[in-house]
């Protein structure tokens, strides 16, 4: 199956998503911050990245446009759950800088799981 890495500085969302992905038989790497995920991204190795966008060190908007330049076809999924200008506005920019898809905080583990099944297959 398909190695993920999940950024966020959430302690909780972290190890739920890793335990929502990993029956699925997908390898989970985490990270808590964008920071952390670049350091771990490899192209040839990695199938996915899940990054939060408002993280300290390195948020997610800055995560993405990092990301693409490193390997400009990575999938990425951005979630949020709001800040200063609202979870929507962040994901319609994530959108922009390249997230494939988005997801709004909190979410259903079964739309996570069909975004996720979504963004590998293709």
């Amino acid at each position: 199956m398909a190695h993920i890495i999940i950024a966020d500085d959430q302690e909780k969302i972290r190890p739920m998503l890793k335990s929502l992905l990993e029956p699925c038989g997908h390898e989970v790497t985490l990270a808590i911050n964008g920071r952390e995920a670049l350091n771990q991204f490899r192209p040839d190795k990695i199938d996915l990245v899940i990054t939060d966008i408002l993280m300290p060190d390195m948020e997610g908007i800055e995560t993405i446009r990092e990301l693409r330049k490193v390997d400009a076809d990575v999938k990425i999924i951005a979630m949020s759950g709001g800040g200063t200008i609202g979870a929507t506005e962040y994901l319609r920019m994530a959108g922009m800088f390249g997230a494939k898809e988005t997801i709004e905080k909190p979410f259903n583990v079964r739309d996570m799981l069909d975004i996720v099944l979504e963004c590998l297959k293709e």
